[in-house]
C-alpha cells in the first residue's frame, strides 16, 4: 500500500466512524469522509486538514445507491485510487420486544444496516478488484454472533453484515481485496445511549462486560486502522472482537 493510502469512511461524523476518521488522518492517509449532514461534514474536514491530512468530505446516504455510487466514484476522481474503506454507517433501530417489531421498524434498521453495507460493498469492490488491491472493514457488533433480548432488529441486521463479510472476502481473496469485520461491544458513543436508553441499563450492560467498562471510540479505531493495513495481508473473511472480554466465555 501507498506510504499515504486512500480512505473512505461512511458514517463519520460522530462516534467510531469520527474517531477512525481522525485515526487515520494521524495515521498519514488521505481521508474521505461521508455522512448526512453538511454541517457537520465540514467541521470534520476542518479537524483533519489541521492534523496535515487531505482530506475530503462527500455527502451520501447509504441507503440510496446513487449516493453510494457517486461517493465512490468522487473519491477516485479526487485521489486517483480507493485502497481501504471503512462501512460504518448505521443505526440502532427501535429497541423493544420482538412482538412489538413490524415492517417499518425492520426496514429502518436493515436499510441502514445491511442494504447500507450491500451497496457500499458493492461499489467499493467494484473499483478494488479493477486495481487489484484494496482493504475493506465493516462495522459489526458483539450482537453479530450472539443474540440478545429486545434487540432483535439489530441483532439481526449484525449477523447480516458478518454473513456479507465473509461472503465478500471470499469474492476478493484472489484478486487482493480483503473484507473483514470489527464487532465491538459497548463503546461510549451517542448510540449506546440511545440503544440502552437510560443511565440503569447502560450501567447493567457495561457490568456484563468482564473489563468492567465500556470501549472508547478510538480503542476501535485503531483497531480497524490495524486491520486495513497491510501489516495483516493475509486476514481476511474474520470477525475481530474488541470488547473488553465479552466474548470470551
Amino acid at each position: 500500500m501507498n506510504t499515504h493510502p486512500v480512505v473512505l469512511i461512511t458514517g463519520a461524523l460522530t462516534g467510531i466512524g469520527r474517531a477512525t476518521a481522525l485515526a487515520f488522518a494521524r495515521d498519514g492517509s488521505r481521508v474521505v469522509v461521508s455522512g448526512r449532514h453538511d454541517d457537520g461534514g465540514q467541521v470534520l474536514v476542518t479537524e483533519l486538514r489541521a492534523l496535515g491530512a487531505e482530506a475530503e468530505f462527500v455527502r451520501a446516504d447509504v441507503r440510496r445507491e446513487d449516493d453510494v455510487r457517486n461517493l465512490v466514484d468522487r473519491t477516485v476522481e479526487r485521489f486517483g485510487r480507493l485502497d481501504v474503506a471503512v462501512n460504518n454507517a448505521g443505526t440502532e433501530g427501535q429497541p423493544g420486544a420482538l412482538t412489538e417489531q413490524s415492517a417499518e421498524t425492520y426496514a429502518a434498521t436493515f436499510d441502514t444496516n445491511v442494504l447500507g453495507t450491500i451497496l457500499s460493498l458493492k461499489h467499493e469492490m467494484r473499483v478494488m478488484l479493477a486495481q487489484g488491491h484494496g482493504s475493506i472493514v465493516n462495522l459489526s457488533s458483539t450482537m453479530g454472533s450472539r443474540g440478545a433480548a429486545g434487540a432483535s432488529m439489530y441483532v439481526a441486521s449484525k449477523h447480516a453484515v458478518e454473513g456479507l463479510t465473509k461472503s465478500a472476502a471470499l469474492e476478493g481473496a484472489a484478486a487482493g481485496v480483503r473484507v473483514n469485520a470489527v464487532a465491538p461491544g459497548p463503546v461510549e458513543t451517542a448510540l449506546l445511549a440511545r440503544f440502552t436508553g437510560n443511565a440503569d441499563r447502560k450501567a447493567g450492560l457495561i457490568a456484563g462486560v468482564p473489563a468492567k467498562r465500556a470501549g472508547r471510540p478510538e480503542e476501535i479505531a485503531q483497531t480497524i486502522v490495524f486491520l486495513a493495513s497491510d501489516k495483516v495481508d493475509y486476514i481476511t473473511g474474520q470477525i475481530i472482537g474488541v470488547n473488553g472480554g465479552k466474548t470470551a466465555s
